[in-house]
C-alpha cells in the first residue's frame, strides 16, 4: 500500500529490515544503551557488523523519544537512525514519546540530506506497544509531517508479519478517510 502527501510517498510493506537496499538510511528500534538485543535491534547489529557497535558506544545512553544517526557499516544503506521508543506503560505519555521518536527520525533524515527512510514498527516488539495504537501514532505522525519534509521523499515501513502490515493498512486507511472527511 502506498499513498503520496505533499511529494512525499508512504509505502507499507512486509520485509525485512535490514534488506531495503533501495533506501538511503534505516531505523534501529533501538535500547538505551544502543547495543545489539532482540527483534529489530540484534538484526540491525548482526547485519551491520561490529563496526555499528564500536559507532554507538559513544552516544548512549539515550533518552525514549531520542534519535541519533550513525553510518550503516555492513548493511547496504548509507544510515541508520537509532530511535528509543518508550517501554508501554512504563515509560509516559507514551504516545507523545513515541510521536517524538519518530519525528525526531526524520529530523536526523533532513539533517543528514537522507532521501528515503525505513522504518520498524517502533516499541512493538518487546516494549510492548500495542500494534494498532503504534501504527496511529507512527502514520499520522507521518502524514502530519510530510509537509515539513525537504530532502525526504520516501517513507518506507517494514513489516515483519502479514498481521502487522494488516493494522498498518487499516490505520493509514482510517487516517486518510478522516482527512478527506475534514
Amino acid at each position: 500500500m502506498a499513498h503520496t502527501k505533499a511529494g512525499v510517498t508512504l509505502e507499507l510493506v512486509q520485509g525485512n529490515i535490514v534488506k531495503q537496499n533501495d533506501v538511503e538510511a534505516v531505523v534501529n528500534a533501538a535500547n538505551a544503551q544502543l547495543r545489539t538485543g532482540g527483534g529489530v535491534a540484534g538484526a540491525i547489529h548482526g547485519a551491520a557488523g561490529p563496526g555499528l557497535a564500536k559507532e554507538t558506544k559513544p552516544l548512549a545512553p539515550i533518552q525514549p523519544g531520542e534519535a541519533v544517526i550513525t553510518g550503516a557499516h555492513d548493511l547496504p544503506n548509507a544510515h541508520v537512525i537509532h530511535v528509543l521508543g518508550p517501554v508501554y506503560g512504563r515509560d509516559e505519555p507514551s504516545d507523545e514519546l513515541l510521536r517524538t521518536g519518530y519525528e525526531n527520525a526524520l529530523q536526523r533524515a533532513e539533517e543528514n540530506g537522507v532521501t528515503s527512510i525505513a522504518f520498524p514498527a517502533i516499541s512493538t516488539g518487546a516494549f510492548g506497544y500495542p500494534m494498532d495504537e503504534a501504527a496511529h501514532i507512527a502514520l499520522k505522525t507521518m502524514l502530519d509531517w510530510a509537509p515539513r519534509l525537504d530532502t525526504v521523499e520516501l517513507i518506507r515501513f517494514v513489516l515483519f508479519d502479514g498481521s502487522d502490515l494488516k493494522v498498518h493498512e487499516q490505520a493509514l486507511s482510517a487516517l486518510l478517510d478522516a482527512e478527506d472527511a475534514a
